[in-house]
């Protein structure tokens, strides 16, 4: 599995690590992710998803099933 977060898309960036003599190399930031096993109650099943901790805390404001919801809609889930 790539290095995707399954609810918000977040991916890979590239960018340039500067030295002190201002020489750049290129560089790629990852995105901060977590496996994570989660219990759907309308569907009495659980479900593992690869997710940025960004996306964790908005799983515990909004919670779970709106979250997937949303990500159906968006494409990011099947």
């Amino acid at each position: 599995m790539s290095r995707v977060c399954q609810l918000t898309g977040k991916s890979v960036m590239v960018g340039n690590n500067v030295s002190h003599s201002n020489r750049k190399t290129k560089r790629r930031f990852y995105p901060n992710l977590v496996t994570k096993k989660f219990f759907l109650p309308e569907e009495e099943a659980y479900i593992t998803l690869k997710i940025s901790t960004s996306a964790l805390r908005t799983i515990n404001k909004k919670g779970i099933a709106a979250c997937i919801k949303e990500a159906r809609q968006k494409g990011f889930l099947k």
